[in-house]
């Protein structure tokens, strides 16, 4: 089959639920989307009212409390929520990609050097007693490592270990501090550390945001060289994009048409959607993308018209504030912009 840009769009709207609202329960999405992008406390939520018809954010935070929802560093390096079965085995995947961090980050710096096996012990050793926040790990990190700050070697830690950020941090309007406080994946899910099947990864990424390429999988991983795994992933489909590209597919995947309807939707920081390809022009035209991105991240959230990147938007005191519009709404536009705010406003109330 060919793909048009057009068709693309819609297949991955298809495919992301963002077509029409599911009933999916949260749980149920997580593991679709292989994690929701997680480096501030809204966006999952936004990313689960999105797409699911009825989303209570209290549910959704009280599973992140009950262990049914981890958060952890994983893909690109980035805090995701997880279902526990990826939240013990994607970071073991995705190890390079920290292990590039902790080379080229400057608030690491010399602690880079530090010997990895002791290291690794001595986090499992100040951390036998139970989680501590992020302050008190490192503290305890530089009384066995003085050559180094106890924010260098907290830095270390969290990027080289397979840690879970606990709760209350994430959780939907806590009471409290919610500094960062860690523990050992594993004790935290009751899951062994363990390496991941790949192309099984890889099919589960192109169920979500397929068709693609190799290089789209490492757009939304961080990990290089899969080209010779989904070549030789024979039960693929193959097909091409307008431009004549390879793309590849679980086979039976559902495709849209080009010219179904797509809602507006707002979306928060970061979400996958516009994260998880090597060209990333599937939702949003390529001079926009210099509008969302500044230069130290985003520059605000995202509204979607049409199913394409229309504009920002801000939470504040509970209200949708529209930053920036790339073009004007028709009517109808407009009153789908009106509703969706409508929606978020209500969510941002509970």
């Amino acid at each position: 089959m060919r793909f048009t840009r057009a068709r693309l769009n819609r297949t991955l709207l298809l495919r992301q639920h963002l077509l029409e609202r599911t009933t999916l329960t949260p749980a149920e999405m997580i593991g679709h989307l292989v994690g929701l992008q997680a480096q501030e406390t809204l966006p999952p939520y936004l990313s689960l009212a999105a797409r699911i018809a009825d989303v209570d954010p209290h549910a959704v935070s009280a599973a992140i409390e009950d262990r049914s929802l981890v958060r952890v560093l994983s893909l690109r390096d980035t805090v995701h929520l997880h279902l526990p079965d990826d939240a013990v085995t994607l970071p073991v995947w995705a190890a390079p990609v920290r292990e590039r961090e902790i080379k080229a980050s400057q608030t690491i710096g010399s602690a880079r050097e530090v010997d990895r096996a002791a290291f690794s012990a001595a986090v499992h050793e100040v951390l036998a007693d139970g989680p501590l926040p992020q302050r008190l790990l490192g503290a305890a990190l530089a009384e066995r490592f003085p050559d180094h700050t106890a924010t260098q070697l907290g830095q270390v830690a969290r990027v080289a270990e397979v840690l879970a950020q606990l709760p209350p941090r994430g959780c939907w309007k806590p009471t409290g501090s919610t500094a960062v406080a860690y523990d050992l994946a594993d004790r935290w899910t009751g899951l062994p550390l363990a390496e991941p099947d790949v192309p099984a990864i890889v099919r589960r990424f192109l169920r979500a945001y397929g068709p693609g390429t190799a290089a789209d999988v490492t757009a939304w991983s961080g990990i290089t060289r899969l080209g010779p795994v989904v070549k030789a992933m024979d039960d693929l489909e193959v097909h091409e994009d307008e431009d004549g590209k390879v793309l590849y597919d679980v086979a039976g995947a559902p495709v849209a048409d080009e010219d179904a309807p797509a809602p507006v939707r707002l979306f928060g920081t970061y979400d996958n959607l516009w994260l998880s390809h090597a060209s990333r022009d599937r939702v949003m035209e390529p001079e926009h993308r210099r509008l969302w991105m500044g230069v130290n991240g985003a520059q605000a959230m995202s509204v979607h018209v049409d199913g394409w990147f229309t504009g920002l938007w801000r939470a504040e005191e509970g209200r949708v504030v529209l930053v920036e519009m790339v073009r004007e709404l028709t009517r109808a536009e407009r009153a789908g912009l009106d509703e969706e705010i409508a929606r978020v406003e209500a969510l941002l109330a509970r």
